[in-house]
């Protein structure tokens, strides 16, 4: 532990008499050994030949993260779902310390809050005492004790930098399909396939080798099969059971349309890229095949994903001739449309893997909702801290309670594990000085906010159920000018348009604005507009950084941000309410910043520009982007307050998406017309095949507001 070792799980071993004779005669001749990597090693030097190790990933550099860690900044550290730089102790995965284990151990007993073993039982070995044992009783949960380690082994091939990039990408989508707290991942050296006992250890075999297997080690997974084991190939030429593997120069490296078959015989379309080699049958040969396959759309029905059982003890392989592990933006894309295409398929391409890996006997299901954690109360500007401490100590109940109809704030200066946290009742910590997110930095926020009054005061969250709800109890209260906003890492109900839910996983910028605007002005007059402005504002926060301008970012009608026309990755929802004369409104918005998956985010926009342009734009970040948002809709209410509706139409018709598109109304059968802009109240307008420019409004649905249009009735 002096060497930075983290004690995980206790593990209480009893040696016999002559395991210890062993032992100390191999003192005697050869100094004892533990092997680890310091957290300051390189992740990229030569990996230690008698380990199985995890492959570090640095995170690039991003516009905006100049700030310092401080009170209000955030951690760079690596995160827990990473591949750790720490290795295993020796023990884990040395051949002579595994078979020491197989003769010694006599019985073990587990002391680890997770209660998963490091050393699983071997059948083989002569555990006497516990052989006919199969789980324990722990704490009311059932634990496997002579199952498998829950490890998947990954073989990617030779020693070489591209075979490390191959491994951080297979790594990285399979940690995005399966809970890496289940599951862990680790790299199979060719050397340790051949030397080490892993089979005992391994839930799944992944091979990801582009090179040819060598026999000897085409032996190793045989036999690895022949126990029960499970393969999944990726793009790799190992093969078995009559297979061949068939090279097509002409598909290599191409999109192509596959139809994959599920195990309850439904079907999956999607754009896929092909390695360029195919599955063939050898001629003579009769074969058995699981429910898994896949076909290209082409006149050949080429396979290109195919199930294979093998053995008698329930092994099998899903083999691959698809770059499933690739994401749209990998280098060997060759064209924006390919990306495209793949983009709009990467959902399929995830329900394609899991549906492999949960038929090899992986569990894919949805990770536990985190748990709500407290607001913290935190300021833009040391100016608005006073009046801020005053208004609270007149409003706040004498236990420190502000009660709305939607949920109860409780102010405390920190946060103790005996406050409880619900939906509806939440502590808010007043002592800005103790405050510090991985997910958002205060520094950054308030350097990038550039405001009179919006966005001043924050209550930021790292997991929240809604932040629509969060200022429910501040709106109506609060002085206009100390411009509240709520901002979360993560919500865990977010809404949407209609009973839609807004999906906020890692990644997401997300945010709850309040905003007062007069009834008698211009915007109070068209407050669908407010929709509008705010879709803009984060167009425009992304396009009007210098350099940035061509990433292709839109506007889609009434209230989405999109991806060209392709893809959506963010949306806004506007609940407003008119008390008197001001309309108090609260606009939700929430926009895809880094989370690539399984749709699309804003650095993959930039990552896809920089490849095509040769540029080399850094990436963003939440927190930057936010600021710059509203400090854009600030600037972008004034404008329409000052000059109406002509004052921004300009700039919002430069970015959306719909000039000259053409609709149907009333159903998809319906009549024909084509979109020609916004009328005077924010509504579409569009030209009819008779000449006339008519206003309509969405049927309802909840999918696609540009859909089924209706001409309202006229009074």
């Amino acid at each position: 532990m002096a060497n930075g070792l983290v004690p995980q799980k206790i593990v209480s071993v009893y040696l016999q008499d002559s395991a210890l004779k062993e032992l100390k005669d191999q003192a005697a001749n050869e100094p004892a050994r533990i092997q680890w990597r310091s957290p300051e090693s390189s992740v990229e030097g030569e990996p230690e030949p008698d380990v199985m190790e995890n492959v570090g990933k640095d995170d690039p550099k991003v516009l905006g993260a100049e700030s310092t860690q401080g009170k209000g900044g955030t951690s760079q550290g690596e995160s827990a779902g990473e591949p750790s730089e720490l290795c295993h102790l020796h023990l884990s995965s040395c051949h002579k310390c595994l078979e020491l284990e197989k003769i010694t151990i006599e019985s073990v007993k587990f002391a680890s809050a997770e209660n998963i073993p490091d050393l699983p039982y071997d059948p083989r070995g002569s555990l006497e005492g516990v052989a006919d044992a199969t789980c324990l009783e722990r704490e009311g949960r059932r634990i496997k004790f002579m199952g498998k380690a829950p490890n998947i082994l990954i073989y990617v091939g030779c020693d070489s930098r591209e075979a490390q990039d191959r491994f951080q990408q297979v790594w990285s989508v399979l940690a995005d399909c399966v809970d890496p707290d289940s599951y862990t991942l680790y790299h199979l050296p060719g050397q340790s396939a051949l030397r080490d006992p892993w089979a005992d250890n391994c839930l799944l075999l992944v091979i990801a080798s582009r090179e040819s297997i060598p026999e000897d080690l085409h032996q190793k997974f045989m036999a690895y099969l022949s126990q029960g084991g499970k393969v999944l190939g990726l793009c790799s030429p190992f093969t078995f059971a009559g297979f061949q593997v068939t090279r097509k120069d002409a598909l290599q490296d191409t999109v192509q349309n596959l139809v994959f078959s599920k195990a309850d015989q439904s079907q999956v379309k999607l754009n896929v890229l092909s390695s360029g080699c195919v599955y063939d049958e050898r001629p003579g040969e009769r074969l058995s095949l699981g429910k898994l396959w896949g076909h290209l759309e082409n006149e050949d029905r080429d396979k290109l994903v195919v199930q294979v059982p093998f053995g008698t003890r329930g092994g099998e392989a899903v083999l691959c001739q698809v770059y499933l592990e690739l994401p749209p933006s990998s280098s060997i894309v060759q064209t924006p449309e390919d990306f495209n295409l793949l983009k709009s398929s990467n959902s399929g391409r995830y329900e394609v893997l899991k549906e492999i890996l949960t038929a090899l006997g992986l569990s894919c299901d949805v990770k536990q909702v985190p748990a709500l954690t407290p607001l913290h109360l935190l300021w833009a500007t040391e100016e608005i801290r006073d009046p801020l401490m005053q208004w609270l100590g007149k409003h706040v109940g004498p236990e420190g309670i502000l009660k709305s109809s939607k949920l109860s704030l409780k102010f405390v200066p920190s946060y103790t594990s005996e406050i409880e946290i619900t939906p509806t009742a939440i502590p808010v910590l007043t002592d800005m000085d103790a405050f510090s997110s991985e997910n958002f930095d205060l520094e950054i926020y308030r350097q990038n906010l550039q405001t009179r009054q919006l966005g001043k005061i924050l209550l930021f969250a790292e997991v929240t159920s809604t932040t629509m709800n969060l200022l429910d109890g501040l709106m109506f209260e609060m002085p206009q000018e100390m411009g509240l906003i709520a901002i979360a890492g993560r919500q865990t109900q977010g809404k949407g348009r209609g009973r839609n839910a807004w999906l906020s996983p890692p990644g997401c910028a997300l945010c709850t604005l309040l905003v007062s605007i007069p009834l008698r002005s211009q915007l109070g007059q068209r407050i669908p507009f407010v929709q509008h402005l705010m879709s803009l504002a984060v167009v425009e926060a992304v396009r009007s950084v210098p350099g940035y301008q061509d990433i292709n970012l839109r506007v889609k009608w009434p209230n989405d941000i999109y991806y060209s026309g392709l893809m959506k990755l963010g949306g806004v929802l506007v609940n407003s309410t008119l008390m008197g004369e001001t309309f108090y409104i609260l606009i939700g918005c929430g926009f895809n910043v880094t989370n690539s998956n399984p749709t699309i985010c804003i650095n993959d926009l930039i990552a896809e520009y920089n490849k095509e342009h040769g540029a080399d734009l850094k990436p963003l970040r939440a927190d930057y982007l936010i600021a710059r948002t509203v400090t854009r809709l600030e600037q972008l209410i004034d404008t329409f307050q000052n000059k109406g509706p002509n004052g921004v139409l300009p700039l919002y018709y430069k970015y959306w998406v719909h000039s000259a598109q053409q609709v149907r109304l009333g159903s998809a059968d319906g009549p024909k017309v084509w979109v020609v802009g916004l009328d005077d109240s924010g509504f579409l307008q569009v030209h009819q095949e008779d000449g006339q420019v008519v206003t309509v409004h969405p049927d309802g649905n909840s999918f696609d507001m540009m859909r089924n249009l209706l001409v309202p009735k006229q009074h």
